[in-house]
């Protein structure tokens, strides 16, 4: 099982809070990680933090880590279809592949966050199967601008005609596409179509069941559920025994993810690998530097 870190928050002890997402970007490479993606909003959200927080976007801050760093994949968990049109979002990835040396994943979903969309002006369905539908239209258009000389496609509510778009992607047949959310109806049916990762909360048992859904969808799509890769995201606090892990959460007073200490972690992760997660994302409170270089340890265990 692969380890990945998730950055949803930008308090960091530095004058530029950029220089403090760098340093641990560089750090997370140099240890071993898989992955380091971020969020994709414009203020920070309820279950990480306080509204007012600094808060960076996501695409111009991967363009500035694909330069400082060299092996690591770089991702967006996950990128609202609404804030930004597809074709300007396919050509965006296209250049971000470029400047990476071929390690993005373009991570996408439906939007949620009602009130953001009000404060930036973006337009939001109310209707939860609507926002999914434009998921998968934006997908299949994205798709074809990174594959296609010149890409149409004409949809319900996205067209192109006759787009350009080079230079295209570096990543053959084009950059992997993760789609988030656990929706077992309309979601997961549009992973088994035009996903080639799934990202979704939950405790192993949800997890497991989950994979069973999707695994039903993609039969009925003619997809081999192993196309998929399986990943999980994981909201958590670790530390060494029971008192140090008391101690940090009354000072995590919006934290609602998982306290463990470092032996529950084990037993935690080893729950997810046996129901058949491929990579682990574990988003840190507060960028909590114990719980990172604990986990840079347990992830050792783990190694296939």
């Amino acid at each position: 099982m692969k380890f990945g870190i998730h950055s949803p928050s930008f308090i960091y002890n530095e004058p530029n809070i950029f220089d403090g997402v760098k340093k641990k970007a560089i750090w997370i490479e140099e240890h071993g990680f898989d992955w380091l993606s971020v969020m994709d909003h414009m203020i920070q959200i309820p279950v990480h933090g306080l509204p007012e927080e600094p808060f960076m976007e996501s695409w111009t801050l991967l363009s500035a880590l694909a330069t400082a760093t060299t092996r690591i994949r770089l991702a967006t968990l996950v990128t609202s279809t609404s804030y930004r049109n597809p074709a300007l979002l396919a050509k965006m990835v296209a250049n971000l592949d470029l400047i990476s040396k071929g390690r993005i994943t373009l991570g996408i979903g439906a939007g949620w966050y009602e009130d953001e969309y009000k404060q930036y002006g973006f337009e939001f369905s109310e209707k939860p199967a609507e926002r999914i539908y434009r998921l998968e239209e934006a997908v299949r258009l994205i798709k074809e601008m990174w594959t296609q000389e010149r890409a149409t496609y004409h949809g319900k509510y996205f067209h192109v005609e006759n787009a350009i778009l080079e230079p295209k992607p570096i990543q053959k047949p084009h950059p992997p596409i993760l789609i988030g959310g656990g929706g077992e109806q309309l979601t997961l049916r549009t992973v088994a179509r035009v996903g080639d990762m799934c990202n979704f909360i939950g405790a192993p048992d949800e997890v497991k069941k989950k994979f069973e859904v999707l695994n039903q969808h993609c039969v009925k799509e003619g997809r081999a559920y192993n196309d998929i890769e399986r990943t999980v995201l994981c909201n958590l606090l670790i530390a060494k025994d029971e008192s140090a892990l008391k101690s940090k959460l009354e000072k995590a007073k919006l934290f609602k993810g998982r306290g463990l200490t470092m032996e529950i972690a084990k037993e935690l992760f080893h729950q997810y690998q046996s129901a058949d997660v491929q990579m682990l994302i574990c988003s840190i409170y507060q960028n909590d530097v114990e719980t990172l270089e604990l986990l840079s340890e347990i992830k050792e265990e783990f190694k296939n």
